[in-house]
């Protein structure tokens, strides 16, 4: 089996402690994962306006959100300013490339994206996309083939800026297999890879699984036979802090089961992208997580 690791970044303090760990991590096992990157202001502390959708306080008190993510980067952009990423932990970015890994982008700003982008225009879309973009071309000094949104969250003009804008392949879906996105009548010849295993937050606390035994549900969905393989979306704020142990018994577990651990990269050179269909992103409810997120529909 064939397995794409996205490691998504979503906090100051994720890039400060949890991506080096991830790091080390990864060099202990030999694999290379796609790291994507929040690059402007962390402003997690604003998600607290999330307080009334539907399952989202459960999901706090079920994943303990203030242990994993820390009292000081709950309060920013609330009580504290929210510290710009790429300019604090830039260096810390360009390790990950350095060390042989794919880096892209996840967003500017996480929190705004996640919460305002599926009813945002074309102009409010293109200038978030933007500013990401520019931030990456300042740490890298070159521009992003990949990005991946922020929560699932997308919109049409989103997927149409992404071939646009020249990105080469895009993971911002949950579903089952690589696809030309079609939105709203909008249709995109960017690639989506999307995320087809559950994440650990989507599961810790549910059904009587825990940080012991999660890992045992995450690589009995591996098992499932898919066209492209499987993309496991990780946190560097829970797989690269508390919940590392999780992430090396993961590891240990496909590879002795002789699978392929890889980049959103290496999937998409596997991809016969002429033989690849179109299907509609619609939204879509995933058990374990608040809200409604984007989704591989059917043809």
């Amino acid at each position: 089996m064939q397995v794409a690791l996205k490691v998504d970044v979503d906090t100051l303090r994720g890039t400060q402690e949890g991506v080096p760990a991830l790091l080390r991590l990864f060099d202990q096992y030999q694999v290379r994962a796609t790291f994507l990157f929040s690059l402007g202001p962390d402003h997690t502390g604003r998600a607290l306006r999330r307080v009334f959708r539907p399952g989202f306080l459960a999901k706090v008190r079920r994943t303990s959100v203030a242990s994993h993510y820390g009292l000081k980067t709950l309060m920013y952009g609330t009580l504290l300013p929210g510290p710009h990423i790429g300019r604090r932990a830039g260096h810390i970015m360009r390790d990950v490339l350095a060390a042989g890994h794919e880096v892209g982008i996840h967003c500017y700003d996480h929190i705004r994206w996640q919460d305002f982008v599926a009813n945002r225009n074309a102009e409010w879309t293109r200038h978030e996309m933007q500013r990401a973009m520019d931030v990456f071309q300042d740490v890298f000094g070159h521009r992003a083939e990949v990005i991946g949104a922020a929560g699932w969250q997308i919109n049409a003009h989103a997927l149409a800026l992404e071939e646009e804008l020249g990105f080469r392949y895009a993971s911002d879906v949950r579903g089952e297999s690589a696809f030309y996105p079609l939105m709203e009548g909008v249709a995109s010849r960017c690639v989506q890879i999307p995320t087809t295993l559950p994440t650990l937050d989507e599961l810790i606390g549910s059904d009587d699984m825990s940080a012991a035994n999660v890992h045992e549900v995450v690589f009995d969905a591996s098992r499932k036979a898919l066209p492209d393989g499987h993309v496991y979306t990780l946190h560097a704020e829970l797989e690269g802090m508390a919940l590392s142990p999780v992430m090396q018994r993961l590891l240990g577990a496909w590879q002795a089961a002789g699978d392929t651990l890889g980049t959103l990269r290496d999937t998409f050179a596997t991809l016969d992208q002429a033989a690849l269909p179109t299907r509609p992103v619609v939204w879509d409810q995933v058990p374990g997580r608040s809200g409604v997120l984007a989704v591989q529909g059917a043809s």
